[in-house]
């Protein structure tokens, strides 16, 4: 494809000497930019791709596309395109590459800071349910119909994304559902994807280190609403329970609400919850749907309510709704239950904020009102500090026992992470035990464990690596759960 078809549409301010170049791949990672590659140099979060133009070059990029004046001194055969916006352009340009697929799939998007995985999940499995090849791209994997891919981030890339929608498309599939995160609609990574149904979950604490203020956290999930440069949603699917939810209506063609407290468009007053699962009526405006679910937890209510919101969006019968949430049977690392026969209940869940660790808490004691709640977590290094005592906080009030150790603590000291953690739950003079090696934590949870108990293992969910200062090593949750179970005796 020429230079020209794939920038058609993205602001230029000089093209030099790149007109007329072939272009057979699209990169915006030096690393994965081959022969005749167009590489989109952009500024990132910690690096600038302008310091990687060798790189592309060395692997045979034929032209650059970047913010930035031409490099003295660069091989002249390269053709340099300075853009007004390189993330916009990167998108755009992705986009004419892979023939629009975005044009010809029905795209959902879910947004907030909880419930994004799960949610997607539940709709994926509704479109499923009548037969549907779909995508679904978030936190755990990437699926197509041609596979399943790593996910090195929630939301792809925009020209990894734009792939993935081109193999959905050329398999015959119709629709495509995606976590789409604040970072992700920063950094204009959907940009030129028109959606049908769009979803806010709920907004709590998070991401403080990269969004500075909450506004601009609320602010960036707006952004999905308002459109993505190729107009508004045809249906904003908002939470009216939680308070920012009302504050973007009126933003899509159209808005429906879910919610259990509130009045909403599509509603559960009533529903039983046990270990087992949901059950519960759904009252929306196409009537009413029965809801057996093996999802656990009045947060999977929710989640569930807005996943009928958004399938309803797309025309999707009832009877298929019904069947779609029913066939669920779990989503890895949330809410998942490891039992070997122990006489305590072991759940391992994603929960990393402070307003997850409060609804994983309210869970647990809903479904095991009688036991002890023994809470295991951590924080991530590297990240937003100012929420680890808020964990704490929440953690120390609400749980029985909480043990303390690390989650992924990078270029961090665990122990000055967990100090951060330890000055929340010593404000709210709760119980705690501090093991910053996981795995021993783990045990020495396990030891606390008492018949009857539930233990809480939070923070990590479907992960399967821990990243250390000097290394990263295999580590899941799930998995050091059932070691040290059988290490007691338990599933043998």
């Amino acid at each position: 494809m020429r230079l020209e078809e794939v920038m058609k549409g993205v602001e230029v301010v000089s093209a030099g000497t790149a007109a007329g170049a072939e272009i057979r791949q699209v990169a915006c990672h030096s690393g994965k930019a081959g022969a005749g590659s167009l590489f989109f140099a952009l500024h990132g979060a910690k690096a600038d791709g302008n310091k990687y133009v060798a790189e592309a070059v060395a692997g045979g990029a034929v032209v650059v596309a970047s913010e930035e004046e031409r490099p003295a001194g660069l091989d002249a055969r390269i053709g340099w395109v300075r853009v007004k916006e390189a993330r916009k352009a990167l998108a755009i340009a992705a986009g004419n590459f892979f023939g629009h697929p975005a044009e010809a799939l029905q795209l959902v998007a879910v947004t907030g800071t909880n419930g994004k995985t799960t949610t997607t999940h539940v709709i994926n499995s509704i479109l499923k349910a009548g037969g549907a090849k779909t995508g679904l791209f978030g936190t755990i994997e990437y699926h197509t119909p041609r596979g399943v891919y790593p996910s090195p981030n929630t939301t792809p890339e925009s020209v990894d994304l734009q792939g993935f929608l081109a193999e959905i498309r050329d398999e015959g599939g119709r629709y495509a559902v995606l976590e789409a995160s604040s970072h992700a609609l920063t950094m204009e990574r959907l940009w030129g994807c028109r959606f049908a149904a769009a979803v806010f979950t709920n907004l709590t604490r998070e991401h403080m280190d990269y969004h500075k203020t909450f506004e601009e956290y609320f602010a960036a999930k707006r952004r999905l609403f308002e459109g993505t440069g190729a107009g508004a949603p045809e249906c904003a699917v908002l939470n009216a329970d939680d308070e920012y939810g009302p504050r973007l209506a009126g933003l899509a063609k159209r808005t429906v609400t879910y919610g259990i407290e509130e009045r909403a468009d599509i509603s559960a007053k009533k529903f039983s919850l046990s270990f087992e699962g949901l059950a519960f009526t759904a009252q929306t405006p196409e009537g009413k749907i029965a809801v057996r679910s093996p999802l656990v937890g009045r947060i999977n209510v929710y989640n569930i309510l807005a996943a009928i919101g958004a399938a309803q969006a797309l025309g999707i019968s009832n009877e298929q709704i019904a069947l779609g949430v029913e066939q669920l049977e779990s989503v890895a690392g949330r809410f998942q239950r490891i039992d070997l026969g122990q006489p305590y209940l072991v759940v391992v869940d994603y929960a990393h904020t402070d307003d997850a660790i409060e609804n994983l808490i309210k869970t647990a004691r809903e479904l095991n009102p009688k036991g002890r709640v023994i809470l295991l977590f951590g924080c991530g290094g590297g990240k937003d500090r100012t929420k680890r005592p808020v964990m704490g906080e929440v953690a120390g009030r609400l749980s029985d026992l909480t043990v303390v150790s690390s989650d992924n603590p990078r270029h961090e000291d665990p122990l000055s992470i967990i100090n951060d953690i330890v000055v929340g739950l010593q404000k709210a003079s709760g119980k705690y035990l501090v093991e910053p090696d996981r795995e021993k934590a783990i045990s020495l949870a396990f030891d606390q464990a008492r018949e009857g108990d539930i233990v809480l293992l939070a923070g990590k969910g479907h992960e399967n690596r821990q990243i250390m200062a000097d290394r990263t090593f295999e580590f899941d949750d799930r998995e050091m759960a059932r070691r040290a179970l059988r290490e007691r005796g338990f599933g043998t």
